[in-house]
């Protein structure tokens, strides 16, 4: 409550933003109550930046958040993190390597820290999850909601075995210029960041680049360049990410700052071995797809069948789980 009750004087030396500044000069009384109710609630939390359980790290990042609301268990934001980020709409073997490299870092006693969205955030947390560890998903909205609301069961997962966490206060709907603003936390809670997947143009880019920019190590996983998903990966790789292909290789690098580690290296999964029932034609197009992505195209070209043969067979194979379709019309293995 001093808070509210001090001057715009008193609270300059604070060097808090203007928009907090003129909120804390004529708050809005009612959310504040929403708020206050909300916190009344078993498992919800509002940590200051004086409080003792109040990130560390976040704490040095520029303009931390005054107020962090939180569900599940705070301690676990003391904790070592590592965040895994990358494309809403992942190729199949992305989403795997983010599930793979999740679970083995919190396997090794690392807190895996994500956004809670489509594709590699969900795929990072469901890894987490599955080992037994602690995961913090950081929300661009209030604690009262859950974006994406198909997600509301693994939002309820996280909040048992680690935090939902947002600077936002309770109420605060989904509007799409918060998603960056909380790509800070996301960065900014972790010793460093991971892209799985991403595509030249990616909110994923945004957070690799705040972590940079707060002193953060930023992990890439190259692949092939003929998947637009890799073309991220790639143009971070370039300007000084360091290319993993294992867990292992994170862990070295953060050294003492992360858990004891791992003794499992873990990398892209191998395709799985396909049936022996699947007759020889269908076997020559999954070999001649190889173990990057084809266009149908060069199939045709590879096996010499008419781009009609050749795309019907195609989707049965993709029904049947043997290849998956991604971005660029082209088509990846999943079994050989």
């Amino acid at each position: 409550m001093a808070a509210f009750a001090a001057s715009r004087a008193e609270l300059k030396p604070l060097d808090l933003p203007e928009a907090a500044l003129n909120y804390l000069n004529a708050p809005d009384w009612r959310q504040v109550d929403q708020d206050l109710a909300w916190l009344e609630r078993p498992g919800n939390h509002l940590l200051s930046l004086d409080d003792p359980c109040y990130p560390p790290l976040l704490r040095h990042v520029p303009y931390p958040p005054p107020l962090l609301f939180v569900c599940g268990a705070p301690a676990c934001l003391r904790q070592p993190q590592l965040a895994i980020v990358g494309s809403r709409n992942p190729t199949p073997v992305g989403r795997e390597t983010a599930y793979s490299f999740a679970a083995h870092l919190a396997g090794s006693g690392m807190t895996v820290t994500s956004g809670l969205a489509f594709g590699i955030d969900a795929a990072a947390h469901q890894g987490a999850l599955a080992r037994g560890g602690q995961t913090v998903a950081v929300m661009g909205t209030g604690l009262d909601r859950v974006y994406p609301a198909k997600h509301r069961d693994l939002a309820h997962a996280i909040a048992e075995r680690g935090a939902l966490v947002s600077e936002f206060p309770i109420g605060t709907p989904v509007v799409a210029g918060n998603f960056p603003q909380r790509n800070r936390l996301i960065s900014g809670l972790a010793l460093g960041v991971l892209v799985v997947e991403a595509a030249a143009q990616s909110g994923s880019l945004i957070t690799a680049r705040l972590a940079n920019e707060q002193g953060r190590e930023v992990f890439a996983i190259p692949g092939s360049i003929h998947n637009p998903l890799a073309k991220g990966c790639h143009t971070l790789i370039r300007q000084g990410a360091k290319l993993v292909e294992t867990a292992a290789d994170i862990l070295e690098e953060l050294g003492s700052l992360a858990a004891a580690g791992t003794t499992e290296p873990v990398t892209a999964p191998a395709p799985a071995t396909a049936s022996a029932a699947l007759d020889d034609d269908y076997r020559q197009l999954l070999v001649a797809i190889g173990a990057e992505p084809a266009s149908i195209d060069g199939l045709v070209e590879r096996c010499g069948l008419t781009a009609e043969v050749v795309s019907s067979m195609l989707l049965i194979m993709e029904l049947e789980g043997y290849v998956a379709a991604i971005p660029g019309g082209l088509y990846c293995r999943l079994k050989l």
